[in-house]
């Protein structure tokens, strides 16, 4: 497995590419600014794009969307209960005084428990709900993408359009239940595991 992450935009957010290392399939996690970054690092790998995946529609992790699509021809994929987010991304960043593109409808709408495959490689939907309605985690392989419901240390915020603090307390005790060794690849900040999570993020005393 072949893990890249690019940090981009102005808020910072982690973008991942994942690509099974014989077959050079693979997909792109939040592409939320920067499309030719993103680019770039596809075409220099070789990987040939199969998903775009969205953890939730928020601008900062959706913004590159148009690019990328059009360039790789890969799925959009999204959760359908950020559909309305996704929908009004424009809105959304420009209230926080960015300019975002008109984005493409999703290709795809993935559930909890929906596996997501490129080449060898497994990626289970896991729908953790609290920063936004329709956020997902992905995970397989030993690796657990969060998005913004899992950082190292803290969490999601809850007070954005759709947020749920009782809905993230669910999620993250979830979370917490997978494996300690599991590797944690969170939408902003540095790597952790859920080992690490379940001792010292500030969260673990709340649910």
């Amino acid at each position: 497995m072949i893990i890249k992450k690019l940090v981009v935009g102005p808020l910072g957010n982690n973008c991942f590419v994942i690509a099974d290392e014989n077959t050079k399939e693979g997909l792109v996690v939040d592409p939320g600014d920067e499309p030719d970054r993103i680019l770039d690092l596809i075409h220099e790998n070789n990987f040939q794009l199969k998903y775009i995946v969205c953890t939730h529609a928020h601008f900062d992790h959706v913004a590159a969307v148009p690019e990328i699509k059009e360039e790789t021809k890969a799925k959009i994929v999204l959760h359908i209960d950020d559909l309305d987010i996704y929908r009004s991304t424009k809105d959304q960043a420009a209230a926080w005084g960015y300019e975002v593109d008109p984005l493409p409808e999703p290709d795809m709408f993935v559930s909890e428990g929906d596996v997501l495959e490129v080449g060898d490689l497994r990626f289970e939907i896991l729908h953790t709900p609290g920063h936004s309605p329709g956020g997902i985690c992905l995970y397989g392989e030993g690796i657990l993408i969060t998005g913004d419901t899992l950082f190292a240390g803290s969490v999601g915020r809850t007070d954005l359009y759709g947020g749920d603090i009782k809905e993230l307390k669910r999620s993250f005790k979830r979370l917490m239940s997978l494996s300690g060794d599991v590797k944690v690849l969170p939408g902003h900040g540095p790597e952790s595991t859920i080992g690490k999570e379940k001792t010292d993020n500030f969260f673990s005393c709340m649910i």
